[in-house]
């Protein structure tokens, strides 16, 4: 029966795309590609798995983000890869729904954010959605995680700690690691993570001097994103903090690219 509904639904959502002119369709749920296979528009099917190849494109968004924040995502996507234009619009589905969004390019549009194969990203921020509603040990507690460009990542940064991750080969794509990391996020500082999803470090203080990189970030914001937001200004890193309020921010380019706080009912 649920096959059934979402193939209804994907095809009532052609034939409205089709009547309002949108220029793509959205799948929230992971679904065969045959259930879409009539559709003349390109599609995007949100899942687990990454291949943006054919005309039917597989992105994969942690599935615990509320809607709005998923669509801005979806629309980041279909800007990147000019799949959409400026104020176009696409027609998504969900299990039992159907909807229609216009997107604009903003923060959301930052380029690179959907620019490779590996899901590091989506895991790290599926662990920071977790930290954020679950805390450790009944702790709510803020952490920083730092993605990708490494080399540059280090040079601007040193130890507060000894690195409780040197010598280890611990990746945040291993299901196992989650709780490692969950661990080591009580401890002050960020985590280091390589391109591949490597870990090189936690503990790490950034050495950032904030007034000289003219960062353009709403008013409010606390040290620890503030600090994510310049070190992803002065390398090519995606930096994601949580605070202690459970409010998770993307920055890249020194630009809040997402905020999100899944303890709040949207």
């Amino acid at each position: 029966m649920a096959g059934t509904t979402i193939k209804v639904l994907i095809r009532t959502a052609g034939k409205l795309a089709s009547e309002l002119g949108s220029k793509a369709i959205v799948v929230l749920q992971d679904v065969p590609e045959e259930y879409v296979e009539d559709i003349d528009l390109p599609v995007v099917i949100v899942g687990s798995s990454f291949d943006i190849s054919g005309k039917i494109k597989r992105i994969p968004i942690p599935q615990n983000l509320d809607v709005e924040n998923t669509l801005n995502l979806i629309s980041a996507f279909l800007l990147e890869h000019e799949l959409l234009r400026d104020e176009e619009s696409f027609v998504y589905v969900s299990q039992h729904s159907i909807g229609i969004k216009a997107v604009k390019k903003g923060l959301m549009t930052v380029r690179g954010f959907f620019s490779s194969a590996q899901t590091v990203l989506q895991k790290v921020l599926e662990i920071a959605i977790e930290l954020s509603v679950e805390g450790r040990e009944g702790i709510k507690l803020g952490t920083l995680f730092v993605i990708g460009d490494v080399k540059n990542v280090l040079k601007h940064s040193h130890q507060l700690i000894p690195n409780p991750f040197k010598g280890h080969k611990i990746n945040v794509l291993d299901k196992k690691s989650k709780e490692i990391i969950k661990e080591f996020a009580l401890l002050d500082g960020a985590f280091v993570i390589g391109s591949t999803g490597r870990i090189l470090s936690a503990g790490r203080y950034l050495d950032i001097d904030f007034k000289k990189l003219n960062l353009m970030l709403p008013p409010g914001l606390g040290s620890r994103h503030i600090a994510a937001a310049g070190i992803s200004k002065l390398t090519k890193a995606v930096s994601v903090s949580l605070s202690e309020s459970g409010t998770i921010r993307v920055f890249k380019n020194g630009v809040m690219i997402l905020e999100y706080n899944p303890r709040i009912k949207y």
